[in-house]
């Protein structure tokens, strides 16, 4: 059995040195691939460049870029070294750059391009652990003056430690071998900064064996084989892509990369992968075109389309309530796959390549209606569950055995238990070493006895499925003294109508519930051509009367469904959209506590006047 993630992979190339491992673009041209064998001589090679900059066993070097193919390689070259990755996203700003450098005491830096290096060039003097960077992407003649590259310089670029290192692979081929040999399952493999909604981020210490265990659970459950063609666009500073690149070194499949998220749906329909995992905001987009151009849609062909998404609606409505089904609902249903939904599969199929067995989607809830329509539209979505403390995948739905409105059993080995506030309790092989430096916050989390308390709140039912219901620090207790979840209402009103985009509800300690709603683009242009708006900007169509009267029967739609402590009394619609880094995680969640804090005069405004 591996003792290593590196010794995985080494294991594969020796099994598939043939097979094609990675697919990925370069810039703007054509898709490129990299056998096994060929990918393990660049992951040699880039180590030997990296001994010779004198990486040394337990060190931990941070990637500040993009998901590519030079992302794979740099990781397996650090742990070929014996040292830890620190992935950091690449939408952070300078000073959150800095703080994860400083906190995690990377000693170098692969920075993706320019702009990267610009934010660690300003914050040089605060980073004084870091021995030097290596620039993945540019030129000498583009660095700026007193940068590099030459011998002891600070910046090097990505071909001279590559050079560097086919120059001196034999001579350090020996010394490499013995790196890899001495990593063991309790090594440092990586530290996962979490996104830091409330405050600085947390440096999550995972092991070669959290990832190990992963491997062979997804293994055992046979959700990825090494036939399948893997198509992945998230970041990798994410530990739900940290677990996807290990069970691609594990299972020996085709990955293709390409983090560049204007191309998902030409990537999509050139590559024609059978699997691959996402974050619910993409499946909300595309729920929110097909939707919108459907009921837009003018003729009968329109009220067609409109009667099938009410239909999808009033079945969700009865799944999601555990009521029966209605016969005649079940009879609507059926036409609404013949007439419609039978279309929308041919078109998303199309767009999807054709050969997909399934999306997975994880990072934060899938509206339960939207992953209706897709399923009674013949797409599957097997929605699972994680954190980055419990190495990201810990339950997910199965092929054949998917539950709607779950996010499956646990993986093999691992334990869940509610405790008596219903916060999920965590414990198995998946879960953190611990948080970086900060003993008192593990303990926080972390039992004696191994259980992880997560934050989150749920419940498991007769088969064994988890359900989410909130965040337990986001749960809303109003004035009135009534528990409400937040995520659970801003997933309703997202399936509501196709022109919301992102929500925010709001109301702690408050008389009643308000919103802050930015609208989906796309949406809200269409909303602009077919309703004669003079302009399509985004803040006039989101000031103008007809956006307005468009959410507001979307959340008279949700007022309708819900308790009446529940309901929405007052809503804003931003002029802006929500912006990642800012207001949003790079997962697409909302910080709500940074955004209360940034629309504070609108949310105390909802309250100024209103008696209730």
């Amino acid at each position: 059995m591996s003792q290593s993630i590196v010794q995985t992979f080494t294991e594969t190339v020796r099994v598939r040195p043939e097979g094609i491992a990675a697919r990925f673009r370069e810039g703007e041209g054509a898709w490129k691939t990299r056998t096994w064998s060929e990918m393990d001589r660049d992951r040699r090679v880039l180590a030997s460049g990296l001994m010779g900059l004198g990486l040394a066993p337990g060190e931990r070097v941070a990637i500040l870029a993009n998901s590519s193919y030079a992302w794979m390689l740099a990781d397996l070259a650090i742990q070929s070294c014996g040292g830890a990755t620190v992935p950091i996203y690449q939408s952070l700003l300078s000073h959150e750059c800095a703080y994860i450098l400083g906190d995690s005491e990377a000693v170098f830096v692969f920075a993706e391009d320019l702009a990267q290096l610009a934010k660690l060039l300003a914050e040089r003097a605060h980073i004084p652990r870091v021995r030097g960077v290596i620039l993945m992407t540019g030129r000498v003649e583009d660095l700026p003056e007193g940068a590099g590259t030459g011998t002891g310089d600070w910046v090097r670029l990505w071909d001279e430690v590559m050079a560097s290192g086919e120059a001196t692979l034999a001579s350090c081929s020996s010394a490499l071998n013995a790196s890899v040999a001495a990593l063991s399952p309790s090594s440092v493999l990586t530290l996962i900064y979490t996104s830091g909604t409330t405050g600085p981020p947390k440096g999550v210490v995972l092991t070669h064996a959290n990832m190990l265990y992963e491997i062979e659970s997804v293994r055992q459950i046979g959700l990825i084989g090494p036939e399948d063609i893997e198509f992945l666009y998230l970041p990798m500073a994410h530990s739900f892509a940290k677990v996807l690149q290990s069970v691609w070194f594990g299972t020996g499949h085709e990955m293709a990369i390409d983090s560049e998220l204007t191309r998902i749906t030409q990537n999509l329909a050139e590559l024609r992968p059978t699997v691959v995992a996402s974050v619910p905001r993409i499946f909300e987009k595309v729920y929110a075109t097909v939707v919108g151009t459907g009921v837009s849609t003018p003729g009968l062909k329109g009220k067609l389309f409109r009667w099938t998404v009410g239909v999808n609606d009033r079945y969700a409505g009865c799944r999601i309530d555990g009521e029966p089904v209605p016969l005649r609902l079940e009879l609507s249903l059926l036409a609404a796959k013949r007439l419609v939904l039978s279309k929308v599969n041919q078109k998303l199929s199309e767009r999807f390549g054709g050969r997909l067995r399934f999306f997975i989607s994880g990072g934060a809830p899938l509206p339960k209606k939207i992953a209706y329509f897709f399923a009674n539209a013949g797409i599957t979505i097997l929605e699972g569950y994680g954190l980055t403390e419990t190495s990201a995948a810990t339950c997910v739905n199965r092929a054949g055995k998917n539950k709607i409105g779950t996010v499956g059993p646990p993986l093999p080995g691992t334990e869940l238990r509610i405790a008596e506030d219903g916060e999920i309790l965590i414990r198995g092989p998946g879960v953190m070493r611990g948080y970086h430096n900060q003993p008192d916050a593990t303990r926080e989390v972390l039992s004696p006895d191994g259980w992880f308390a997560t934050g989150d709140v749920g419940r498991v039912d007769a088969d064994g499925y988890l359900m989410i219901t909130d965040r337990k620090k986001d749960i809303i207790v109003t004035a009135g003294g009534k528990n409400v979840a937040p995520q659970n209402l801003e997933n309703l009103l997202k399936a509501a109508s196709p022109l919301i985009g992102q929500v925010m509800v709001h109301g702690d300690r408050r008389k009643f519930l308000s919103a802050l709603i930015a609208l989906e683009p796309d949406q809200a242009r269409a909303l602009a051509s077919s309703s004669g708006l003079p302009s399509s900007a985004y803040a006039d169509v989101a000031t103008s009367q007809v956006a307005i009267d468009a959410v507001q029967a979307a959340i008279d739609k949700l007022n309708a469904q819900v308790p009446q402590f529940e309901t929405i009394k007052r809503f804003a619609i931003l002029t802006k959209d929500f912006e990642v880094g800012d207001e949003l995680t790079p997962t697409l969640k909302v910080k709500r506590r940074v955004c209360e804090q940034k629309y504070r005069a609108i949310l105390d405004g909802f309250y100024d006047d209103k008696p209730e």
